[in-house]
């Protein structure tokens, strides 16, 4: 299996790579591209790291060396948030980024999976998509926004508050990928069994996991937005993905045009397969209280997906 890693030299993408090399299967191909000069210099640092993955990287304009042959393209390139920015004010910067590495993945490795990390993924995903429609490769089952974050952040603030294992707490988060439209599910949270919330650390957690990229933004006080993380969030995403694609079943939670019922795009359990997405799996029971949300966040969904749609098709 072949991996590429576009936007390898930023915040998110060194330590990807870093994650990456430790924790893919032996004998993976590990490309890492970046416009910055300094991307063979990662290249070489990860590289000399004694694991069974071999490690490329390749520098400048073009990012076709880097996406020959690849199985899983992760886009991280893009900027980061600062201070007083929401997802949304990325969009202008970001959106030609994610147009033009797009444009690349379709002519250079049409068939691969892509992971999308640059934000706003709820807009990101959907110019992607239309990049490739327009192409005429688009398989809405090979392409993905990474909300994984989502998912860890759940797990690890559920399991504070309620002294559980971390490692064997389960929390859906349905939705999309920013503010409001982000989800837990935690009527369905559960270790052994299910966990028990009050209505007021429904509404606190809530609103936490939808914030926790404010609380990272915040508390770097203008040093970046949540890379580590995120890069971690990215590297297990990475690694269900390559699971699916060599025949084990695997459930994870991704960003995926699915039947449309909430919206084009969402937020729910996919398990993944030899081709990408093998089934996109129910959502399960909701409280009235995670109903409700549901239907409060389709307008800001559809509005953030249109958006992107619209900056491909005009």
């Amino acid at each position: 299996m072949k991996v590429a890693v576009l936007g390898a030299a930023g915040g998110i993408g060194q330590a990807l790579a870093l994650l990456l090399k430790l924790q893919l299967p032996a004998g993976t191909n590990l490309a890492l591209y970046d416009i910055a000069p300094v991307t063979p210099g990662v290249a070489a640092d990860v590289s000399h790291i004694p694991t069974a993955v071999k490690v490329e990287g390749f520098g400048g304009e073009d990012p076709t060396p880097a996406l020959q042959g690849a199985d899983l393209v992760l886009i991280s390139a893009g900027v980061a948030r600062k201070p007083g920015m929401d997802r949304s004010d990325l969009f202008n910067i970001n959106a030609g980024i994610v147009r033009n590495l797009i444009e690349k993945v379709a002519a250079v490795c049409p068939k691969a999976c892509v992971g999308l990390i640059t934000n706003p993924v709820n807009t990101t995903v959907a110019i992607a998509a239309e990049v490739l429609k327009k192409a005429g490769v688009y398989d809405k089952n090979k392409l993905f926004g990474v909300t994984t974050l989502d998912v860890l952040r759940s797990e690890t603030f559920v399991s504070e508050l309620k002294g559980k294992d971390v490692n064997k707490i389960k929390v859906p988060v349905v939705g999309g990928h920013s503010g409001v439209t982000i989800l837990p599910l935690l009527s369905q949270a559960h270790e052994e069994d299910k966990i028990k919330f009050t209505d007021e650390e429904v509404e606190a957690l809530t609103k936490r996991i939808q914030n926790a990229g404010t609380e990272v933004v915040q508390a770097k006080a203008g040093g970046g937005s949540a890379t580590l993380s995120m890069a971690q969030a990215a590297a297990r995403f990475a690694r269900a993905v390559l699971k699916g694609l060599t025949g084990e079943e695997v459930v994870e939670y991704a960003y995926v045009e699915g039947d449309g019922k909430y919206a084009r795009f969402f937020a729910q359990p996919v398990r993944f397969g030899r081709n990408g997405v093998e089934k996109i799996l129910p959502i399960g029971d909701l409280s009235a209280y995670e109903q409700a949300a549901i239907e409060a966040m389709i307008p800001t969904l559809k509005a953030d997906i249109e958006l992107g749609e619209k900056f491909i098709n005009g």
